[in-house]
């Protein structure tokens, strides 16, 4: 046995032998539950762990001593932002619809069109995968606004994005996303649904073709998803297609619903019902379905998702932000529903997501022992699992496949540690993020993702980032230009 230090790992590479990692915390799985060590070792060989536990006693070709750090199971992002669209310009400039985020009859009426090109599209893909990749987070279902694109999203993206996932080391579950219809708002400032049915059996068609095709692509990290938008977007015969495929293809749906005032209005106005209740009546609602947020779900709603196993991606940062909790994460968690953690915005910060989510349930139940920093670390690892229908996620365990996060505790901004979960979750962020090894390879070490210059991408995301927001007055209400549609924080002299 050699002992090396971290740096000495090839990065982008899988240590050929058995490498055993030690640190002050090690964050193992026992008899169904998280459990932690002082001083624990995990052994990782080839892709999976070999043991998660105190001193273990077989030969091992490496020992690495990681110091004041915890050894902790990947992060599971079950609705992580992929693309570099304006969201984050919408935050202080209200009301979101007139800016973009519905689309004026005017611009459609024009015809609406890609504002991004191809690789453009591909790399927004590939540098929000890096990001992930430096927040801890191993396993992720990317998602992207559809708002400047022409329709939907395409299969030669997803060919990209499934490259970019190989090439980094992310496990990923992927499939172009797609839909019958989309919301307008017209002159008048009424709001709209317009619908081209083919279009979305069209996707799902495509989407289906991609998850044949690359599934299981690069050992494994490639998963298939069919992501069938937003609820209120979807018709009920593409809605039932959907689930049947899933059930033929043994994949997850994500379905965004529940999310706030727009969708209930629309959906009674089309279906006279809740999302919940109308894909309960298609018989539209199981198990394979995860939907993000859930905020406006109603206590009858929350019913059908426990009833029917349908798994809650949970942003309370989005959420919160946007003035929407969960009602609450600890009330429908007792009432048998599983909820994984998602970020759903940039940066991709988990653990500043488990602290917005724990003071927003705190203050939803009105008293301080609502939830602990525990059960939303169990929700970003075992609940993104459970949602995922994969076991072999989400832990550290004999068996279990080896998506490791390690964060750092000696950072002198979060001094005192008393426990190294609560300190990370109260006090810490995806910058703690020292390493990260998936599938048992190093994919990201000490800012460095294997196979991107962050340096270099970093300017080039900003670059299209800023190209994008000067076509923002095409598809904004009455196409004000830039200066109106976002104002700074304060006057610029």
């Amino acid at each position: 046995m050699t002992q090396i230090e971290l740096g000495t790992l090839e990065l982008g590479a899988r240590p050929k032998g058995r490498t055993l990692l030690t640190a002050d915390w090690l964050l193992a799985h026992q008899d169904g539950h998280h459990v932690l060590h002082r001083r624990g070792e995990l052994v990782i060989e080839g892709r999976h762990v070999l043991y998660a536990g105190p001193r273990f006693e077989g030969e091992v070709a490496r020992r690495i001593d990681l110091g004041a750090a915890l050894i902790s199971p990947g992060l599971i992002d079950l609705d992580a932002l992929s693309d570099l669209d304006t969201y984050s310009l919408v935050l202080d400039n209200q009301p979101g619809w007139s800016r973009g985020r519905i689309l004026p009859q005017t611009y459609l009426a024009r015809g609406p069109y890609e504002m991004y090109s191809p690789q453009e599209l591909a790399f927004q893909k590939r540098f929000s995968f890096a990001t992930l990749l430096l927040n801890g987070i191993t396993t992720a279902l990317p998602i992207a606004s559809l708002y400047y694109r022409e329709w939907a999203e395409t299969v030669p993206e997803f060919d990209a994005a499934a490259d970019a996932a190989a090439d980094l080391g992310l496990r990923v579950f992927l499939g172009p996303a797609y839909r019958s219809g989309g919301a307008m708002v017209d002159a008048a400032g009424a709001f709209h649904m317009y619908f081209d049915e083919a279009r979305g059996f069209q996707g799902l068609q495509d989407a289906c073709d991609f998850i044949r095709r690359r599934a299981g692509d690069a050992g494994g990290l490639i998963n298939g998803l069919l992501a069938p938008d937003r609820v209120e977007t979807n018709t009920p015969e593409l809605m039932r297609a959907t689930m049947a495929a899933a059930e033929d293809l043994d994949v997850p749906v994500r379905l965004h619903m529940s999310q706030g005032k727009f969708e209930l209005q629309m959906m009674q106005r089309l279906h006279g019902r809740t999302a919940a209740r109308w894909l309960t009546d298609l018989r539209a609602f199981n198990r394979r379905l995860i939907a993000p947020h859930g905020t406006h779900a109603t206590d009858d709603d929350i019913a059908l998702y426990a009833e029917h196993g349908v798994s809650i991606a949970h942003s309370p940062l989005v959420s919160a932000r946007m003035g929407s909790v969960l009602a609450s994460f600890a009330s429908i968690r007792e009432r048998g529903v599983n909820i994984g953690m998602a970020t759903d915005t940039a940066p991709p910060d988990m653990w500043m997501n488990m602290l917005a989510g724990l003071i927003a349930c705190r203050i939803a139940e009105g008293r301080s022992d609502a939830a602990f920093s525990a059960d939303f670390f169990n929700a970003a690892t075992l609940g993104g699992a459970q949602a995922l229908n994969r076991p072999d996620l989400g832990r550290l365990q004999a068996g279990a496949l080896a998506d490791v996060a390690i964060f750092r505790l000696d950072d002198p901004h979060m001094v005192p540690t008393v426990d190294p979960v609560t300190t990370l979750v109260l006090g810490g962020n995806g910058k703690a993020t020292q390493a990260v090894f998936v599938d048992g390879r190093l994919s990201m070490r000490a800012g460095q993702v294997a196979g991107m210059d962050m340096v270099a991408a970093r300017a080039q995301a900003q670059a299209q980032f800023d190209g994008l927001v000067a076509k923002y007055p095409d598809r904004s209400f009455e196409h004000p230009p830039v200066e109106a549609l976002f104002r700074p924080s304060f006057p610029v002299l």
